[in-house]
């Protein structure tokens, strides 16, 4: 089989653990599910295109394991659905029909509602699961296994997601390993393709051109897969900007005080054993912006510890600063804790698992890089050039990786420069500290006041 060939001779590592995951995720589901109770959910983009393929070559090794005959196994078994809409590319209406006659698709075209007419085939077929190309990362992937049941209020199925893990870099070097035909407008600079009303090419494509032309690279050049979706047109709601520039809802929290927590994660400063220094550093720069730090709170180093502390500040207060139980070791709880806390699971994160391997190389590879997990679908990543890898904020939480004063000075910098210009952490007056000394006894004080609320006292009445 020509795929599992190009595959194995590949000198890529990464692909060849993420094909093989793939595959057994497939004949699992073939083991488990008869031909007929299977089907495949194609619709030209890049994805379903890998997972076609993948599909061909797991159902050849699954045969081949059951000892059958290779004789017939040029074509496609597995029943094919495609949905039709009047919204597609005239591109990947004409891909998904010649991919279909190169490989035999049995095609059963949706054009009405997905999801109705998706309870209609599933009421005249006995099709008990679904393989889907969606990876993390999507929209639609949050929460999702590689077996997931469908969701309440659709047909039940299951879901089968042999591609969940992928990266956008692993999509495109399987596309070149195994040279498979793909949509054609990937070459014109789409990146993410949707429907013609929200899909442009990727401005991080273009290229110059004397003619005044704009132009673009192809997709598989875009140097970073966090990015693929900066073609699809965005949609604001007006409640989100209210005031027409963005401004409404800073200038909101401006007219109230601000909150903010402080969570230390590490037993070694519970037991005494390691002086605490990051803490106060810490609540003098967040009173240093004018927010109030009412509580600061050491768990020890354990996801639930965490996770209940995440969980009981997060809704209470505007914002939660974290550190401690970061970095590389088995001791690492933070990220968990914070996930569990969002009732999240822990998912490689392509963006942040770029800047482990330049910062690791080799190391960095495949499933083994379990520093690039991070709570799936809440996580942003705060990037400055001042930073080795990015801050990490999970919705309204922020986690530091600082372990002595000086990262933590470098990282809040970097932090209060990302806010001047992106708004992260909105700017209260600071609080100002003022002493007061005196040469009077506490007795001779106490007589002073007592009588100052006499006076008051007297006035009153």
């Amino acid at each position: 089989m020509e795929i599992d060939k190009a595959i194995r001779e590949s000198d890529d590592r990464r692909l060849k653990t993420k094909y093989n995951n793939a595959i057994y995720v497939i004949k699992r589901a073939l083991a488990l599910y008869s031909i007929e109770e299977v089907a495949f959910s194609f619709n030209g983009g890049k994805d379903s295109t890998v997972l076609l393929h993948l599909l061909r070559a797991g159902y050849f090794l699954h045969k081949m394991e059951q000892k059958c005959s290779n004789g017939g196994l040029t074509s496609f078994p597995i029943r094919t659905i495609y949905f039709e809409s009047s919204a597609a590319f005239p591109e990947i209406n004409s891909f998904t029909y010649d991919t279909a006659s190169s490989y035999g698709l049995q095609l059963d075209i949706i054009s009405s509602d997905f999801k109705s007419g998706l309870e209609k085939l599933l009421k005249a077929n006995p099709i008990r699961a679904i393989f889907l190309g969606v990876r993390i990362g999507d929209p639609t992937a949050v929460g999702q296994e590689q077996f997931s049941p469908s969701s309440p209020g659709w047909p039940p199925f299951m879901r089968v997601n042999p591609i969940l893990d992928w990266s956008y870099r692993d999509v495109w070097a399987f596309i070149l390993t195994c040279k498979v035909q793909y949509c054609s407008l990937y070459d014109q600079g789409y990146t993410s393709i949707g429907s013609i009303h929200d899909t442009v090419p990727n401005a991080l494509l273009s290229i110059s051109d004397s003619c005044c032309k704009e132009k673009f690279k192809p997709a598989y050049l875009l140097s970073d897969g966090r990015l693929e979706r900066a073609g699809r047109a965005k949609k604001f709601s007006s409640s989100s900007n209210a005031d027409g520039n963005g401004s409404g809802s800073v200038d909101s929290h401006k007219s109230s005080l601000l909150v903010a927590s402080v969570i230390a994660v590490g037993e070694e400063i519970l037991f005494g054993t390691v002086e605490d220094q990051l803490g106060p550093s810490l609540r003098r720069k967040i009173h240093s912006i004018g927010w109030s730090v009412p509580q600061t709170v050491v768990v020890q180093n354990d996801k639930d510890s965490v996770a209940e502390e995440v969980e009981r500040r997060k809704s209470t207060n505007d914002m939660v600063f974290i550190y401690g139980g970061v970095g590389p070791l088995h001791s690492d709880v933070t990220l968990a804790g914070v996930a569990k806390a969002f009732g999240v699971r822990l998912a490689p994160d392509e963006e942040f698992e770029e800047y482990l391997r330049h910062l690791i190389s080799d190391h960095c590879t495949g499933d083994q890089n379990e520093m690039a997990l991070l709570p799936e679908g809440i996580t942003e990543l705060l990037h400055h050039e001042k930073l080795a890898v990015p801050l990490i904020k999970c919705q309204n939480v922020i986690i530091f990786t600082a372990t002595n004063a000086t990262e933590l000075d470098n990282e809040w910098d970097c932090l209060i420069e990302l806010t001047r210009s992106c708004g992260f952490l909105p700017m209260m007056v600071p609080y100002v500290s003022k002493h007061l000394q005196t040469n009077l006894s506490d007795v001779r004080i106490k007589v002073y006041h007592f009588t100052q609320f006499i006076n008051f006292y007297c006035d009153m009445i």
